[in-house]
């Protein structure tokens, strides 16, 4: 007689063991992924520089600043950072305050040449930078004022070019309006440049360059009283 085998147990058995090694932790589903977040875009720069204006002779030295508001792709709580320094690349910082507003008031010295700007920046730290302006406040019984520092036009700090021919551009500046200013050119591939040209009448000056240096360079501003405003030293490259 032939025996009848039973199989329904066995194939129970091997079903169970199929399904318990192709499941796991999450139900044997395939996992979410998370969706990629948007890039967060710094705010624009503020819209402009309203008080005190550009190489202004300011009479009082109690000084309301305002600026116009930036703007945020995103959405997000601007805030701004006011900067006043004495210097053009602002590392002798005089105030430094953090606002939502779009002004704020400062008490500065007499008779010094100042130099402001004001940093816009989201909940994420993007920030973008205003131009930066320069001012004078009023001494008593000041007949003659400092030039300001100049400011430069071309090449762009750190720009790289290539070798031969650059101009370099500035501006320069004075609240006393009748002066006559000149300049003393520094230039050479040392962070400490070397004098290079004296009583500069126009404000650009043509320099050779060689391939692969850095070069340093900056711009004195004199008056015709004698007054020297120093320059900061601005950088470019070759390649």
């Amino acid at each position: 007689m032939i025996k009848k085998i039973k199989l329904l147990p066995v194939i129970l058995f091997v079903f169970v063991l199929i399904t318990s090694c192709g499941s796991d932790d999450d139900g044997g589903g395939t996992a979410a992924v998370a969706p990629t977040p948007e890039p967060n875009t710094a705010p624009t720069a503020v819209g402009a520089l309203t008080y005190p204006s550009s190489d202004l002779l300011c009479i009082d030295s109690t000084i309301e600043f305002t600026w116009s508001a930036a703007t945020d792709v995103d959405g997000d709580t601007i805030n701004y950072r006011l900067t006043i320094a004495l210097d053009r690349n602002q590392t002798n910082i005089v105030e430094q305050i953090t606002t939502t507003a779009t002004s704020r008031t400062v008490t500065l010295q007499n008779g010094t040449a100042y130099y402001w700007n004001v940093v816009a920046f989201d909940s994420e730290d993007e920030a973008t930078a205003s131009q930066t302006f320069a001012f004078y406040t009023e001494g008593d019984g000041v007949s003659n004022h400092a030039p300001f520092a100049a400011s430069l036009n071309a090449p762009a700090l750190d720009a790289v070019f290539s070798a031969g021919t650059t101009t370099l551009d500035w501006s320069g500046s004075d609240v006393d309006a009748s002066d006559t200013l000149t300049y003393d050119l520094y230039f050479g591939d040392t962070t400490d440049p070397a004098q290079v040209q004296l009583d500069v009448a126009a404000s650009t000056f043509d320099v050779t360059t060689v391939a692969a240096t850095t070069y340093y360079w900056r711009i004195d501003t004199k008056d015709n009283n004698g007054v020297k405003s120093i320059g900061q030293v601005w950088s470019f490259s070759t390649n």
